[in-house]
């Protein structure tokens, strides 16, 4: 998921299908439009989530009905197991990976064993929940987890139940200790290099510029040595591409069909075509990065002759005269002595006469 050269976007289709299986193909149709690499939604039951008392965000009551409880609200949001085959029979058909975050242990189970899923996306809000990170950790072969609203002692903790999960007995229960000691072991560190990227996150719709840190990206990299990457809960395109050029190996950013449509999440997403610059764009980022080796490209070395300048006469020099800084100088064009060898060829005789302007002789 993602390399040194190719960053993978995930486009994020959450909970904006409304509930409605005709919106969610168009999102799944718009994300392969776009180029995007996958394209994700939300697996969950709304028992099994929230109690029936639980509060809306404030970002949440902003964009629908105040009346309404989050249990509620999410309840309208479900898929089907029904859904999810169309669902995953669409993206397959038009060529895009399908993805869902789950968030109960019942809709993990559905997505990798019913689905067959080999990537599970963890959601910020599950970062702390451990009996759940177990699980996603024994079900999944690769995990993406985002780090919203977490320190970096949360992020490490939760990396240690999920080493656990990779390299623990199936089915143990975990006694005092064992995820630190999963963590710190050889085998723990190599199954989390190899199955887990992070994603750097702000969690709010949408987030404020002056609270995305992407700087984050950078410690978490360094202190975990893993890939990491950037879900972008920001206004506009261009945070994502500042975070790939920071060296974001994944870039989820969340799709809708139109932002004016109600719902929690639609006001903070791109709308098709915007996505479909935020992919271009960042394949352009991704190519202007390169290798990090310093050389002149194909294109620069045809510029060099007319851009470099070479040692000429400054006035006529007759054959004989010495060279001195009044009669020598350096224009262009570059296809001459290089201007390097200035000081040696001063005080040396002209081999003939050179008129202004000449280039000198190799």
């Amino acid at each position: 998921m993602g390399t040194d050269m190719k960053t993978f976007i995930i486009a994020e289709a959450g909970v904006n299908h409304n509930g409605d299986l005709h919106l969610a193909k168009r999102l799944v149709e718009a994300a392969a439009d776009a180029g995007a690499d996958a394209v994700k939604f939300q697996t969950f039951r709304a028992e099994q989530v929230v109690s029936r008392h639980a509060p809306k965000a404030e970002y949440q009551t902003r964009v629908t009905d105040q009346a309404e409880s989050q249990f509620d609200m999410i309840r309208k949001l479900e898929l089907s197991e029904t859904a999810h085959d169309e669902l995953i029979a669409h993206a397959n058909m038009r060529g895009i990976a399908f993805l869902s975050t789950p968030f109960d242990v019942p809709s993990l189970h559905l997505l990798t064993k019913r689905f067959g899923l080999q990537t599970i996306k963890i959601p910020s809000g599950e970062i702390t929940n451990a009996p759940f990170l177990l699980a996603i950790a024994r079900a999944a072969s690769r995990v993406v987890m985002s780090t919203g609203m977490s320190t970096l002692a949360e992020v490490e903790a939760a990396l240690g139940v999920l080493a656990y999960g990779f390299v623990g007995t199936a089915a143990a229960i975990p006694r005092s200790g064992e995820f630190e000691q999963a963590f710190s072991s050889d085998a723990g560190q190599e199954a989390l290099r190899n199955r887990v990227t992070l994603l750097h996150c702000t969690t709010e719709y949408p987030a404020p510029f002056s609270e995305v840190n992407l700087r984050a990206m950078d410690t978490m990299a360094e202190a975990f040595g893993l890939p990491v990457g950037y879900s972008d809960h920001t206004m506009g395109i261009h945070i994502s591409l500042v975070a790939v050029a920071r060296g974001a190996r994944v870039i989820e950013k969340h799709l809708t069909m139109d932002r004016t449509l109600t719902g929690p999440d639609h006001k903070a997403s791109l709308e098709p075509e915007e996505l479909r610059q935020l992919v271009r764009q960042i394949r352009e980022v991704e190519l202007a990065l390169g290798r990090g080796i310093k050389y002149p490209t194909l294109s620069e070395r045809k510029n060099r002759a007319v851009a470099r300048k070479s040692l000429v006469a400054a006035r006529a020099v007759r054959a004989g005269e010495l060279f001195t800084e009044e009669n020598l100088t350096s224009k262009r064009p570059g296809t001459g002595v290089s201007p390097f060898a200035y000081w040696q060829t001063l005080g040396q005789a002209a081999r003939r006469d050179y008129n202004p302007d000449e280039a000198l002789d190799a």
